[in-house]
C-alpha cells in the first residue's frame, strides 16, 4: 500500500477576527415594555423601581406603538400643580410619542451614532423583521466606541 502523504492532519483557517459592529451586539435585549391601556401613575412608579426613564409601547400582538418617556410626563404633572389637581388616570395611549423613528438590527452602531448625533432622542427601539427585538441608547454606542477603540474603523 503507497503511502499517499506524509503530511499530517490540516489546522482549521480562522477567518480573521471581526469586531461586533452591528446594533444587534449591543442592543438591549430584557425590556421593560408598557401597553396604550396602562395608566401613567402605573408607569410613572415603574419607571422609578427599573431607575429607566422611558420605554416602548407595544399592543396585545408584540407590536410597536410608541415610545413614552418622563419627558411625554411632564406636562401633566406641571398641570396637575397649577390647577391644584391629583395627577388623573390617564393612560398611556394619552402620553406616549408616535409615529416611532426605529433602527433595524442589522444596522451599524455607526448609523445609531448618527441617528443620534442628529435628533434629541435618548433610546431608539430595534426591529428584526417589523418586529420589536430590542433598544439601544446613546450610552450602547458609547460602550461600543469605547470596546472598539483598538481598532481600525473603516
Amino acid at each position: 500500500m503507497a503511502i499517499k502523504s506524509f503530511r499530517g492532519a490540516r489546522a482549521e483557517k480562522k477567518a480573521p477576527h471581526k469586531p461586533p459592529l452591528l446594533v444587534s451586539d449591543y442592543m438591549t435585549k430584557d425590556l421593560i415594555t408598557f401597553s396604550p391601556e396602562q395608566s401613567i401613575l402605573e408607569v410613572m412608579e415603574l419607571f422609578i423601581k427599573h431607575r429607566i426613564s422611558g420605554g416602548p409601547v407595544v399592543d396585545k400582538n408584540g407590536m410597536l406603538v410608541g415610545i413614552v418617556s418622563e419627558a411625554d410626563f411632564m406636562k401633566q404633572i406641571s398641570e396637575s400643580r397649577y390647577f391644584n389637581m391629583p395627577i388623573l388616570e390617564k393612560q398611556v395611549s394619552n402620553f406616549m410619542s408616535f409615529p416611532v423613528n426605529t433602527i433595524e438590527h442589522d444596522r451599524t452602531i455607526f448609523d445609531a451614532a448618527l441617528y443620534f448625533h442628529s435628533n434629541s432622542r435618548r433610546r431608539l427601539p430595534v426591529l428584526n423583521n417589523g418586529r420589536l427585538a430590542g433598544q439601544i441608547s446613546r450610552r450602547d454606542v458609547v460602550v461600543a466606541a469605547l470596546q472598539l477603540r483598538s481598532q481600525r474603523w473603516r
